[in-house]
Protein backbone atom coordinates (compact mmCIF):
# COMPACT_ATOMS: atom_id res chain seq x y z
CA UNK A 1 0.00 0.00 0.00
CA UNK A 2 2.84 2.17 0.21
CA UNK A 3 3.13 2.34 -3.40
CA UNK A 4 -0.20 3.70 -3.46
CA UNK A 5 0.11 6.81 -1.32
CA UNK A 6 3.40 7.52 -3.50
CA UNK A 7 1.55 7.87 -6.62
CA UNK A 8 -0.54 10.95 -6.74
CA UNK A 9 -4.34 10.71 -7.91
CA UNK A 10 -4.65 12.37 -10.77
CA UNK A 11 -7.44 15.38 -10.88
CA UNK A 12 -10.31 15.29 -12.97
CA UNK A 13 -11.75 17.96 -14.44
CA UNK A 14 -14.66 18.59 -17.10
CA UNK A 15 -15.79 21.17 -19.46
CA UNK A 16 -19.59 21.47 -21.06
CA UNK A 17 -19.25 20.11 -24.16
CA UNK A 18 -22.52 20.82 -25.90
CA UNK A 19 -26.06 20.82 -25.17
CA UNK A 20 -28.62 18.51 -26.99
CA UNK A 21 -32.28 19.72 -27.22
CA UNK A 22 -33.51 16.13 -28.93
CA UNK A 23 -37.12 15.74 -29.72
CA UNK A 24 -38.95 12.69 -28.74
CA UNK A 25 -42.25 10.16 -30.30
CA UNK A 26 -44.18 8.72 -27.59
CA UNK A 27 -42.56 5.75 -25.92
CA UNK A 28 -43.83 2.48 -27.08
CA UNK A 29 -43.92 -0.86 -25.54
CA UNK A 30 -42.03 -3.75 -26.51
CA UNK A 31 -42.92 -6.37 -24.10
CA UNK A 32 -41.74 -8.45 -20.56
CA UNK A 33 -38.54 -9.81 -21.06
CA UNK A 34 -36.23 -11.75 -19.09
CA UNK A 35 -34.51 -8.81 -17.64
CA UNK A 36 -37.18 -6.41 -17.68
CA UNK A 37 -40.19 -4.20 -19.83
CA UNK A 38 -38.47 -3.47 -22.54
CA UNK A 39 -39.47 0.21 -24.58
CA UNK A 40 -38.17 2.37 -27.48
CA UNK A 41 -38.44 6.09 -27.91
CA UNK A 42 -37.75 7.35 -31.49
CA UNK A 43 -35.91 9.94 -32.08
CA UNK A 44 -37.43 12.83 -34.38
CA UNK A 45 -34.54 15.61 -34.72
CA UNK A 46 -33.50 18.65 -33.15
CA UNK A 47 -30.61 20.74 -32.34
CA UNK A 48 -27.64 21.16 -30.20
CA UNK A 49 -24.34 24.20 -29.04
CA UNK A 50 -21.75 23.95 -27.92
CA UNK A 51 -20.62 24.87 -24.61
CA UNK A 52 -17.95 27.84 -23.08
CA UNK A 53 -15.14 27.07 -25.31
CA UNK A 54 -16.68 25.10 -27.93
CA UNK A 55 -19.04 27.33 -29.64
CA UNK A 56 -18.18 26.09 -32.96
CA UNK A 57 -19.65 22.51 -32.16
CA UNK A 58 -22.95 23.20 -33.28
CA UNK A 59 -25.90 21.63 -35.53
CA UNK A 60 -29.18 19.80 -35.66
CA UNK A 61 -30.03 16.24 -34.83
CA UNK A 62 -31.16 14.38 -37.19
CA UNK A 63 -34.56 12.28 -37.50
CA UNK A 64 -34.23 8.57 -37.36
CA UNK A 65 -32.29 7.36 -34.46
CA UNK A 66 -33.74 5.95 -31.04
CA UNK A 67 -33.81 5.12 -27.61
CA UNK A 68 -34.07 1.75 -26.48
CA UNK A 69 -35.24 1.51 -22.99
CA UNK A 70 -35.06 -1.66 -20.34
CA UNK A 71 -37.04 -0.48 -17.25
CA UNK A 72 -35.22 -3.52 -14.99
CA UNK A 73 -36.96 -5.52 -12.25
CA UNK A 74 -34.86 -3.64 -9.49
CA UNK A 75 -37.35 -0.21 -10.77
CA UNK A 76 -33.74 1.27 -12.31
CA UNK A 77 -33.57 1.45 -16.07
CA UNK A 78 -31.43 1.46 -18.91
CA UNK A 79 -31.62 3.47 -22.08
CA UNK A 80 -29.42 3.18 -24.89
CA UNK A 81 -29.83 5.54 -27.66
CA UNK A 82 -28.52 5.54 -31.05
CA UNK A 83 -28.78 8.58 -33.17
CA UNK A 84 -26.95 11.35 -35.56
CA UNK A 85 -26.01 14.92 -34.57
CA UNK A 86 -25.19 16.85 -37.98
CA UNK A 87 -22.61 19.71 -37.66
CA UNK A 88 -22.80 23.16 -39.22
CA UNK A 89 -20.23 21.92 -41.28
CA UNK A 90 -22.10 18.97 -42.73
CA UNK A 91 -20.08 16.55 -40.59
CA UNK A 92 -22.30 13.94 -39.15
CA UNK A 93 -21.75 12.45 -36.19
CA UNK A 94 -22.65 9.12 -34.73
CA UNK A 95 -23.81 9.31 -31.13
CA UNK A 96 -24.28 5.99 -28.79
CA UNK A 97 -25.66 7.47 -24.93
CA UNK A 98 -26.29 5.15 -22.08
CA UNK A 99 -27.85 6.64 -19.63
CA UNK A 100 -28.65 4.84 -16.03
CA UNK A 101 -31.88 6.09 -14.64
CA UNK A 102 -32.59 5.53 -11.08
CA UNK A 103 -35.72 7.35 -9.47
CA UNK A 104 -35.94 4.69 -6.80
CA UNK A 105 -34.46 6.68 -4.23
CA UNK A 106 -35.29 10.20 -2.05
CA UNK A 107 -33.36 13.21 -4.02
CA UNK A 108 -32.28 14.39 -7.12
CA UNK A 109 -32.89 12.25 -10.08
CA UNK A 110 -30.23 10.49 -11.11
CA UNK A 111 -29.88 10.01 -15.12
CA UNK A 112 -26.19 9.78 -15.89
CA UNK A 113 -24.75 8.76 -19.18
CA UNK A 114 -21.45 7.95 -21.02
CA UNK A 115 -21.83 9.31 -24.66
CA UNK A 116 -19.86 7.94 -27.03
CA UNK A 117 -19.23 9.27 -30.46
CA UNK A 118 -18.12 8.02 -33.69
CA UNK A 119 -16.66 10.95 -36.52
CA UNK A 120 -15.36 10.45 -39.51
CA UNK A 121 -11.24 11.81 -39.81
CA UNK A 122 -10.92 14.93 -39.49
CA UNK A 123 -11.47 18.04 -37.41
CA UNK A 124 -13.88 15.64 -35.43
CA UNK A 125 -12.09 12.89 -34.81
CA UNK A 126 -10.89 13.75 -31.32
CA UNK A 127 -14.26 13.16 -29.93
CA UNK A 128 -14.16 9.43 -30.20
CA UNK A 129 -11.15 9.70 -28.45
CA UNK A 130 -12.28 11.11 -25.11
CA UNK A 131 -14.73 10.57 -21.95
CA UNK A 132 -17.72 12.04 -22.60
CA UNK A 133 -20.33 12.10 -19.81
CA UNK A 134 -23.88 13.12 -19.96
CA UNK A 135 -26.81 14.22 -17.98
CA UNK A 136 -30.52 13.71 -19.26
CA UNK A 137 -33.49 15.80 -18.26
CA UNK A 138 -37.03 16.49 -19.47
CA UNK A 139 -37.89 19.40 -21.73
CA UNK A 140 -41.66 18.76 -20.89
CA UNK A 141 -44.26 19.96 -20.69
CA UNK A 142 -43.08 23.08 -22.71
CA UNK A 143 -41.49 20.69 -25.32
CA UNK A 144 -41.94 16.57 -26.03
CA UNK A 145 -38.26 16.65 -26.19
CA UNK A 146 -35.08 15.93 -23.76
CA UNK A 147 -32.18 18.11 -23.12
CA UNK A 148 -28.73 16.45 -23.21
CA UNK A 149 -25.89 17.81 -21.71
CA UNK A 150 -22.08 16.71 -22.59
CA UNK A 151 -19.59 16.71 -20.41
CA UNK A 152 -15.50 16.28 -21.74
CA UNK A 153 -13.61 14.88 -19.37
CA UNK A 154 -9.86 15.67 -18.70
CA UNK A 155 -6.96 15.18 -16.46
CA UNK A 156 -4.95 18.04 -14.82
Amino acid sequence: MDLIDRIPAPVLAHSLLWEALVDIAEMRPLGIGPLGERRIVPILGGEFRGGPGHEWLRGTVLPGGADRQLVRRDGAKELDALYEMEVQDGTVLTIRNRVIVDETVPGPRYALSRIEVSAPDGPWSWLGRRLIVGTLQSARPGRAAVLIRAWLMETT
